[in-house]
């Protein structure tokens, strides 16, 4: 609570308000706005800020890669009003980024963010939790199929927000308990990952739970016997819920379609993904340079998609007649929106980032290690993601990347005297 206190009473507060309000529609933009103004009274004081913070800069050279990619994909975009659009919102993540870089300089003030997202994290466990046992939550009563928690039956997101942002818990209860309190908070939020039924979140968790396990190893012996201590708690988890929850339950059936073999077995199971899929790759075959535009897949979909795609005929994805949302998987979702010339972009930003990682040191990696594993499981390639040109989940994509750049670069202790930001 002292943590939770001091963010609440710093300029940690605008960047926390965007995880805070994350779940309340777009009122997560409330923060967002409130960084635009923090950064830009920042360069008014100090119009030469950038040059003496080094992730201020990297920062923009890998937003800079994410905002061209779409920028260059709308210059013949399917659907050009909705990828300028996007392009132009997009630029709200820069000042958002640099106001964390600047804010958070001190390695205090860093961990005081992360006890106050994992104050916001374990709300969510706990109202998760609820629901689960009641039926009933803050975000109203749960779905059929699934434990919806804070975001609400219509939004399905706790699963994979819950998965991401996992680190900044765990490592709160590594450093207020210990190891036993590091594997108390892994159990805790195991529950309402399985029972959010989202099978992209159970794989982002288990990256997560993985890259905790390498870090307390220290070594290949004891890292495979706590990833055999961890499959097992996590397959007697699941046994539970199979047995207990009919959600999971549900679930779980749905997924073990898969077993049949069949090609339409395995698209039922992943819920329509793998015809998803299909039209994705015609779609990049026919517009492999710069994509058919940045958030314009739902309206390229139709053109190639089979006539009876279920996403065409019926109103499940975006609405009847134009198709699936977006690819279902990253490097889909840059390879069709952005083309080649996006994906390029990207991978450079990737290698970028990597080569400030390995520079940075050992104590700039500890500093950085939450938001580094956050964005791990986030854009962990052997999975099912959420559009990252969303204005949902690239707010949460742009919010971890800010973090992370200024995580690598802050000084030791605490701040003496005035620090701007």
């Amino acid at each position: 609570m002292r943590a939770l206190a001091s963010a609440l009473r710093s300029p940690l507060l605008p960047f926390w308000l965007v995880i805070a309000l994350l779940p309340i529609g777009r009122s997560s933009e409330l923060g967002t706005f409130l960084c635009l103004l923090g950064t830009i009274l920042l360069f008014v004081r100090q119009p030469r800020a950038l040059s003496d913070h080094t992730g201020a800069r990297v920062l923009l050279w890998i937003m800079g890669a994410y905002i061209v990619a779409a920028l260059v994909s709308s210059i013949d975009s399917v659907a050009p009003g909705k990828s300028w659009s996007t392009v132009a919102s997009l630029l709200r993540y820069v000042p958002l980024g640099l106001y964390a870089c600047f804010a958070i300089r001190w390695e205090s003030r860093l961990h005081a963010l992360y006890y106050a997202v994992a104050a916001v994290i374990a709300l969510w466990v706990v109202d998760a939790w609820v629901q689960a046992l009641t039926g009933w939550s803050l975000g109203g009563h749960a779905q059929a199929e699934r434990v919806s928690g804070i975001f609400g039956a219509e939004h399905l997101k706790l699963g994979p927000v819950l998965a991401v942002l996992a680190p900044f818990a765990l490592w709160a209860a590594r450093e207020r308990w210990g190891v036993w309190g590091l594997i108390g908070a892994f159990l805790i939020m195991l529950g309402p990952v399985l029972l959010a039924g989202s099978r992209a979140a159970w794989i982002s968790y288990a990256v997560v739970a993985v890259a905790f396990a390498w870090h307390e190893a220290r070594s290949p012996r004891r890292f495979l016997i706590i990833c055999m201590a961890g499959l097992l708690a996590a397959l007697a988890a699941g046994g539970i819920a199979w047995k207990t929850s009919e959600r999971f339950q549900a679930r779980m059936d749905r997924t073990l379609v898969a077993l049949k073999g069949s090609d339409q077995a395995v698209d039922e199971a992943l819920t329509g993904r793998l015809a998803i899929w299909r039209t994705s790759v015609r779609m990049f075959e026919a517009h492999p340079v710069n994509g058919v535009g940045v958030r314009a897949y739902r309206y390229a979909y139709p053109q190639f998609a089979p006539a009876n795609d279920h996403f065409v005929v019926s109103d499940e994805a975006c609405g009847a007649g134009e198709g699936a949302c977006h690819a279902h998987q990253w490097v889909l979702e840059v390879l069709t929106e952005t083309g080649v010339l996006g994906l390029l972009l990207w991978l450079s930003a990737l290698g970028l980032a990597i080569a400030t990682y390995v520079r940075a040191g050992a104590q700039a990696r500890r500093h950085a290690f939450v938001p580094t594993v956050a964005l791990l499981a986030m854009l962990f390639p052997l999975n099912t993601h959420l559009a990252f040109y969303s204005s949902w989940w690239g707010l949460l994509f742009a919010w971890l990347l800010g973090l992370w750049c200024a995580a690598l670069f802050v000084f030791a202790g605490a701040p003496r005297g005035k620090v701007h930001g």
